[in-house]
C-alpha cells in the first residue's frame, strides 16, 4: 500500500501516461480517509425532555445509562434550546439559528416566509455533510422532522430526506411523531413495514437500537478504522407515551406524593448535586396548574399514572439505548466516541390540564375528559391509546423553571446536556456552567475534531455558521463562555439573553388565566396594535446571576436595562429572519402551501403503493367529499380493507366484511360513527361508494368539525347512512392512508384487528373533494336542507 500514489481532488494527476502501460506508471484518487485517532461522534437527541426529569440532573426517573455518560464526563447545566422540536433539530445540525434555517416552527405549521417555511436552506450544511469528506461514516436513527410535508411523499423530493442532507443510511420517521408500538417507518428513502407486531414484543425504541446496532457494525466489520456520527433521535419523551405495563409499573407509587412534592424533592436534589447554583429558588406554583392537595383521589390515581407510564418509556428507552453502548464497548470503540446529549425543548403541555389519552385532541381543540381518562385508566401505555400527561407534569418536568414548550421562558428553552469523551475530556462527573445554545453544538464538534468549516459543500458556498464552540471549556471548568447574546421567538412569544441579563416577552402572557383578562387567546395573531401595547407594558427582566431560575421580574427597578434588551431583540431579529411576528398556532396547520403536485381535488390510489404521509392525504376535514372503490368481486366473495386512513385514535375505513359494505368513523378514538349497508356486496364488478355531506358549520372553539351525514352506495344505490353530529376538524393521526389495507393501527378495532388486506381484486380508490360528483338523492338532500336551517 505504501508503494501506492495517490492525489486530492483537484490537484493534477501525479503520475505518467505514456503510449503504454509499461511507459507509464498510475496514481489514485485519494480515497476520503479521517486523521488517525478520529472519534467517533454519537448525537443523542431527546424529545420533550425536560430540565428536571432525568436523573443526572436531580430528577426522577432513573436512566442508569445516561448517568454513565455523565459520570464519565460533563453536566452542562446552562445549555438551551429553541422551545420547539423542528426548529431546534435543524439547529442542533446545522449550528445556524431555527430562523435562518426557515424553522421558525414545526415544518407542519410552515408560512410563506423566508423565516418561516420550512425549507432549509442548503448554504447552511448539516454536521452529517460536513463530516462526510474527512472520512466519516453518517447514520441517523429516529426522528426527522426536517422535510416541508410536501415533500414527504414518495413522489419527492428527496433533497431534503436525510438522505440527502449527507446522511448515508436513515432508519426512522420523517414527522413530528409516531405510534411507538405502529410506527410510520422510513428506510432510507422508502416506506416499509414494521418488522413485527406489538403482540410479538415489537416497540419502536428496541427497533431504533437494533438498527443502530446494524449500521455501526456493518461499517466497522468492512473498515474497522473509519469512524463514524450515528444522530440517535428516540421518540422518547414526546407522545405519545408508549411503553408496556412492566416497565411502567416500575415506578408504581413513586409519584403518589404529586407534581408538587416531585418539584420540592427535585429542586432539593439539584442543589445537592451543584446542578443549579447555590440559593436557586424554586418557580412559583403555576397558576395554570392545581394544587396536588385540591385534586380528587381519582384525580390524582389518574395523574400519578400518566406520570409512571412517562417515567417508564423514558427509562425503558434509556435501557435499550444501552445495548448500542455495550456494542461500541465490546468492538472497543465507546472510549473514542465523542457523546453528546441534548433534549429538543423543554417538558411539553400538548396533554392540556387534566392529561390526554390521545394527543390528537391537542390539535383539534377538542376538551380532555377526566372521567374518560379514568375509565381507561388501563390502557395509558398501551397501543390503544396515543397518551399525554397533563400540565402539572410539565411543569414539574422543568424543575426549577417556569412554564414549558412552545414558550420562551426558561421551562421551555433550558435542557439537559451531556458531553462525555473519554479519551480526551478528562475531567469526569464536573459540571459546566458557561452559557450556551444548540447552535453551538456543531461548531463545538468541529472544534473537537480539528475540522474547519467548509467553505463549500457540493458546490455551495456556505453561510457562516452562528454558534461558537464551547470545546475549550471541556477541561477547564472555569472558561469563560463565548456565547454572549441568543434571541428566542416562539408563536409570539420572546425572550433575550446577554452577558446575564434576560428578558421575555410573553404572549399572550404569563398564565392563561391573566392572558384571558387581557382579552388575549394562545396561539392568536398579533396585530400591529398588540404589538404596540405588549413592546410597552409586557416586557419582564431577570437578572440569572442572582436569580438563575427567572422568579424576580426587575424591569420596573431597571427601565433603561428592557430597553436595551428590547433593542438587542430586534437586532437579532433583524438579523436571522425572525419577522413578521405571528402569535397564531393551530391555524397555521391548513394553510395553503406549494405542493409537488398540481392543486387537485382528485385522488386515484392503487393497493400495493405506500402509505401516503398524513400531511399528503386529502384533506377531507369540514368539507364534502366522496370515496369510490371499483372492484370485482369472485363468485366466492372477497373481503377486507378498500382504504383507511389515520388509524387508532382518529381516521376512517371503507372496508368489506360478511359481505356487506361498511364504513367506519373514527372521531379521535373517542367515537365511533359506522354505516352497514343493508344489502350485500354481490360477485362481479361493483362500484362501492362513501358520501361526506356536511350539514352545519364547523365548531372550531370546542373542535367538533362539522356535523354531516355519512352514506354509503353500492352501484350508486344507497344502502345505509349515519347522522354525524360532529367530526375531526384538524387531523385524525400521524398515521397516513393505505389503499388495499389498513397499515399501522386500526381504525375500526371492532371489525378487524389486522391489516385486514382486500383479497378480491381492487382496481382503484378515487377520493374527490370537489363535493360536485355527490349522487342525488332527494330524501337525503332535503335532510341535509333542514339540518342546514
Amino acid at each position: 500500500m505504501s508503494d501506492i500514489v495517490t492525489y486530492s481532488d483537484g490537484q493534477p494527476f501525479p503520475g505518467v501516461i505514456g503510449r503504454t502501460a509499461d511507459e507509464s506508471s498510475p496514481a489514485w484518487p485519494t480515497p476520503p480517509r479521517a486523521t488517525e485517532g478520529a472519534p467517533n461522534v454519537l448525537m443523542f437527541v431527546l424529545d420533550d425532555v425536560g430540565f428536571g426529569q432525568l436523573s443526572s440532573f436531580g430528577g426522577l426517573v432513573e436512566t442508569p445509562v445516561l448517568d454513565r455518560f455523565a459520570d464519565n464526563g460533563l453536566r452542562y447545566t446552562n445549555m438551551h434550546t429553541t422551545a420547539l422540536c423542528s426548529p431546534s433539530r435543524g439547529a442542533i445540525l446545522t449550528g445556524r439559528n431555527h430562523h435562518s434555517l426557515g424553522l421558525a416552527t414545526i415544518a407542519e405549521t410552515s408560512t410563506g416566509y423566508p423565516g418561516y417555511n420550512a425549507i432549509l436552506p442548503f448554504d447552511k450544511g448539516m454536521l452529517s455533510e460536513m463530516l462526510l469528506p474527512h472520512g466519516y461514516n453518517t447514520f441517523l436513527v429516529g426522528k426527522w422532522h426536517l422535510s416541508p410535508p410536501e415533500h414527504e411523499t414518495p413522489a419527492g423530493p428527496y433533497e431534503r430526506w436525510p438522505l440527502g442532507r449527507g446522511f448515508e443510511r436513515f432508519y426512522g420517521f420523517l414527522g413530528g411523531d409516531t405510534n411507538q408500538w405502529y410506527p410510520e417507518l422510513v428506510y432510507d428513502n422508502h416506506s416499509i413495514e414494521q418488522p413485527a407486531q406489538p403482540e410479538d414484543g415489537y416497540h419502536l425504541s428496541a427497533d431504533l437500537a437494533d438498527r443502530a446496532i446494524e449500521f455501526i457494525q456493518d461499517a466497522h466489520v468492512n473498515a474497522p478504522d473509519k469512524p463514524f456520527y450515528l444522530h440517535y433521535c428516540t421518540g422518547a419523551g414526546h407522545a405519545p407515551h408508549h411503553v408496556s405495563k412492566e416497565w411502567a409499573d416500575k415506578y408504581k407509587g413513586k409519584f403518589d406524593g404529586g407534581w408538587d412534592e416531585y418539584r420540592r424533592v427535585v429542586h432539593e436534589r439539584q442543589l445537592a448535586m451543584g446542578i443549579l447554583p447555590a440559593g436557586t429558588e424554586l418557580s412559583a406554583h403555576d397558576p395554570d396548574v392545581p394544587e396536588w392537595e385540591t385534586l380528587s383521589e381519582d384525580s390524582r390515581k389518574v395523574f400519578a399514572r400518566m406520570m409512571e407510564v412517562y417515567a417508564g418509556f423514558l427509562s425503558y428507552t434509556d435501557h435499550e439505548f444501552g445495548r448500542v453502548v455495550s456494542f461500541l464497548e465490546e468492538i472497543g470503540e465507546l472510549d473514542n466516541t465523542l457523546f453528546l446529549l441534548i433534549s429538543d425543548n423543554g417538558a411539553s403541555s400538548e396533554g392540556g390540564p387534566v392529561g390526554s389519552l390521545n394527543e390528537m385532541m391537542f390539535f383539534n381543540n377538542v376538551p380532555e375528559s377526566m372521567e374518560e381518562n379514568l375509565r381507561r385508566i388501563d390502557e395509558l401505555g398501551g397501543p390503544n391509546v396515543f397518551n399525554h400527561y397533563a400540565w402539572g407534569w410539565t411543569n414539574a418536568g422543568n424543575t426549577p423553571f417556569r412554564r414549558w414548550k412552545r414558550e420562551t421562558y426558561r421551562g421551555g428553552t433550558t435542557d439537559p446536556c451531556i458531553i462525555s469523551w473519554p479519551d480526551k475530556i478528562t475531567a469526569r462527573g464536573e459540571i459546566r456552567t458557561q452559557y450556551g445554545h444548540i447552535i453551538d453544538l456543531v461548531p463545538t464538534v468541529l472544534d473537537a475534531l480539528g475540522i474547519t468549516p467548509p467553505a463549500t459543500i457540493r458546490g455551495v458556498t456556505q453561510a457562516p455558521i452562528e454558534g461558537v464552540s464551547f470545546a475549550h471549556t471541556f477541561n477547564e471548568a472555569e472558561a469563560p463562555t463565548r456565547h454572549h447574546t441568543q434571541y428566542y421567538e416562539m408563536f409570539g412569544h420572546r425572550s433575550i439573553y446577554h452577558d446575564g441579563w434576560r428578558a421575555v416577552c410573553p404572549w399572550p402572557g404569563p398564565s392563561f388565566t391573566e392572558a384571558a383578562q387581557k382579552g388575549r387567546q394562545y396561539g392568536s395573531p398579533i396585530d400591529a396594535k398588540v404589538l404596540a401595547d405588549i413592546e410597552a407594558n409586557s416586557w419582564e427582566l431577570y437578572d440569572l446571576t442572582t436569580d438563575y431560575s427567572e422568579t424576580r421580574n426587575v424591569a420596573a427597578d431597571h427601565r433603561d436595562k428592557v430597553v436595551e434588551m428590547i433593542g438587542r431583540w430586534w437586532a437579532e431579529a433583524g438579523k436571522y429572519n425572525v419577522m413578521p411576528i405571528d402569535g397564531s398556532m393551530l391555524q397555521r396547520i391548513n394553510v395553503e402551501r406549494p405542493t409537488i403536485a398540481k392543486p387537485r381535488d382528485r385522488f386515484v390510489y392503487y393497493p400495493g403503493g405506500s402509505p401516503t404521509p398524513f400531511s399528503a392525504a386529502p384533506k377531507v376535514y369540514n368539507r364534502p367529499f366522496t370515496i369510490t372503490a371499483d372492484v370485482q368481486i369472485p363468485e366466492t366473495g372477497a373481503e377486507g380493507v378498500l382504504v383507511a386512513h389515520g388509524g387508532r385514535v382518529g381516521g376512517y375505513s371503507l372496508f368489506v366484511k360478511d359481505n356487506r359494505l361498511h364504513f367506519v368513523y373514527n372521531f379521535l378514538g373517542r367515537d365511533f360513527f359506522t354505516i352497514s349497508s343493508d344489502e350485500d356486496v354481490h360477485a362481479g364488478e361493483a362500484s362501492l361508494r362513501y358520501e361526506f355531506e356536511p350539514t352545519g358549520k364547523p365548531d372550531f372553539t370546542v373542535g367538533k368539525g362539522v356535523p354531516a351525514i355519512g352514506q354509503l352506495y353500492i352501484n350508486d344505490k344507497l344502502v345505509g347512512a349515519v347522522d354525524m353530529p360532529h367530526t375531526v376538524p384538524n387531523i385524525f393521526s400521524s398515521e397516513g392512508l393505505t389503499c388495499g389495507h389498513d397499515g399501522g393501527s386500526r381504525v375500526a378495532p371492532d371489525f378487524y384487528h389486522d391489516d385486514f388486506a382486500f383479497t378480491g381484486t381492487l382496481k382503484r380508490v378515487t377520493i374527490d373533494l370537489s363535493g360536485e360528483d355527490l349522487i342525488p338523492d332527494n330524501e337525503t338532500d332535503l335532510k341535509v336542507a333542514m339540518a342546514r336551517q
